[in-house]
């Protein structure tokens, strides 16, 4: 039974030729791997502590069940998505909402497994009736846009949250990462975010040392004087310390108020799914059931011990679009790290105390890579944006995701950012598609090319028209040999 854990050596598993890619079945040396690996854990850290804190739950215990999730994910997709599951920001305003009711923390965690268990079903309902439900319903138009708004999303992150805090420091973080992304070559070329927080890590010590404290904003927060390189927690932290575990508790109020958010976090898989077969140029539309279900069942797992949901990461992706390694090998090794972190409280306060400001200047290039993944399913896909029933619902959708537009329904219940963009991107195509004249609708398929070719049809008969996975409809399904 293939589990996709086994993986061929690129190359002399040192440095790949160039221009070539390292692809999910293959790897680098173990200790090369296992520097990916920490990469990616890095990646995922911030977001992944700041996310449950904002919720109210245990950052260390969402740490153990990523690397927990990630695994159950790898295994479940039979290592063709190279992929790594964090804590879902999606929930942080239904954790809020939640809690201004009169919720705890077991009532939050109750609310969103059930939201794993409706993303789970839809999975499978995926996988029944395959993937054309999916593009139907999300063209590239309309894939494209979600997975550029979930990556603009991110953007005032940085802008109110990191870069505030140490202006300078981001700026040289920004400079060093962009020129080791570019300049280095081999192995180091591919670990430049990595790079760049060592970097950022020691500037910040320096400067601390030179010029001593800084006054700025901490966390979006007023102005206060502050050391740029805080380790004061980690002296007072344990080497070794199980994560606080509890049960969920299901109150009908806060299932309500969360469900709505299954329809993000579907987006979010399905532009995650998209834009990573993009990358890898092997497409993935047969996974794609079995991506979304096997998010949610991880979520199921993580709330059900009183974690938060997890989902696919975007942070994760501009690392690889940075690496161009794709080997879920390293995945592996970072979902490792992520169990043991989570065991290590010392560790976890390590990599908190890494100073906004150099996120700030780590984020600036990762979340733009991830909003330009959106732009690049819209030039291989060939969209015209000159069409309106294309253009204006993208537009709108966008705008409102990456501005933080909201719609107040009720009032204990909101919707806004990525779950209303999302919305109105898919809504809106469909319903202005219903009313559009004939012409605006035949210059692009409905259904992405390739999609048919995972039915029992196409497979049965391959030379089938317009059921080839190419650009063109030309080319077959990839074999994991093959080279571009």
């Amino acid at each position: 039974m293939n589990l996709g854990v086994r993986w061929t050596l690129h190359g002399d598993g040192r440095t790949p030729a160039p221009g070539a890619v390292v692809r999910p079945d293959e790897r680098l040396s173990w200790p090369r791997t296992a520097g990916l690996g920490a990469q990616h854990v890095v990646a995922m850290f911030g977001a992944s502590f700041v996310a449950p804190v904002l919720m109210g739950l245990d950052p260390n215990l969402a740490i153990m069940m990523s690397g927990v999730a990630t695994m159950i994910f790898l295994l479940a997709t039979r290592g063709r998505v190279p992929s790594y599951l964090g804590c879902s920001l999606s929930f942080v305003g239904v954790a809020a909402t939640i809690r201004a009711g009169g919720g705890d923390s077991a009532t939050v965690t109750g609310a969103v497994f059930v939201v794993g268990v409706a993303l789970f079903l839809s999975g499978l309902a995926v996988q029944r009736f395959g993937a054309r439900i999916i593009h139907a319903a999300m063209p590239p138009i309309v894939t494209g846009a979600v997975v550029m708004l979930i990556g603009f999303n991110l953007a005032p992150v940085t802008a109110t949250t990191y870069w505030p805090q140490d202006q300078w420091t981001a700026l040289l973080v920004m400079l060093f990462t962009g020129l080791a992304v570019v300049c280095l070559r081999g192995f180091f070329s591919r670990i430049a975010i990595f790079l760049g927080l060592l970097f950022g890590y020691l500037l910040s010590w320096v400067l601390d040392r030179v010029f001593g404290k800084i006054n700025s904003p901490m966390g979006g927060g007023t102005a206060v004087d502050h050391w740029r390189l805080d380790l004061s927690g980690v002296a007072k932290a344990d080497w070794v310390g199980l994560p606080s575990f509890h049960a969920p508790a299901f109150e009908w109020s806060a299932i309500l108020v969360a469900l709505p958010v299954v329809i993000a976090l579907i987006a979010e898989n399905a532009g995650h799914v998209k834009a990573v077969g993009e990358m890898t140029g092997d497409p993935l539309d047969d996974k794609l059931g079995t991506a979304i279900a096997a998010d949610g069942a991880a979520s199921m797992l993580s709330t059900a011990v009183g974690g938060p949901p997890n989902t696919t990461y975007s942070e994760n992706i501009g690392v690889m679009a940075a690496t161009r390694v794709y080997s879920t090998a390293a995945y592996w090794a970072a979902a490792v790290f992520a169990l043991l972190f989570g065991l290590c409280p010392k560790f976890g306060a390590i990599v908190a105390a890494i100073p906004g400001g150099v996120l700030g200047g780590i984020t600036v290039i990762l979340y733009g890579m991830i909003g330009l993944l959106g732009a690049q399913i819209w030039i291989n896909a060939k969209v015209d944006l000159r069409n309106p029933l294309n253009l204006v619902p993208a537009a709108a959708g966008i705008v409102i995701g990456v501005g933080g537009v909201e719609l107040k329904i009720t009032d204990d219940f909101e919707l806004g950012g990525i779950a209303l963009g999302t919305i109105v991107v898919i809504t809106g195509y469909h319903v202005l598609r219903a009313f559009a004249p004939a012409h605006m609708k035949t210059e692009e398929p409905l259904l992405d090319s390739g999609t048919s070719s995972y039915d029992s049809e196409s497979a049965a008969d391959p030379a089938a028209p317009g059921e080839g996975n190419g650009r063109d409809g030309s080319a077959g399904k990839r074999e994991p040999g093959d080279r571009d």
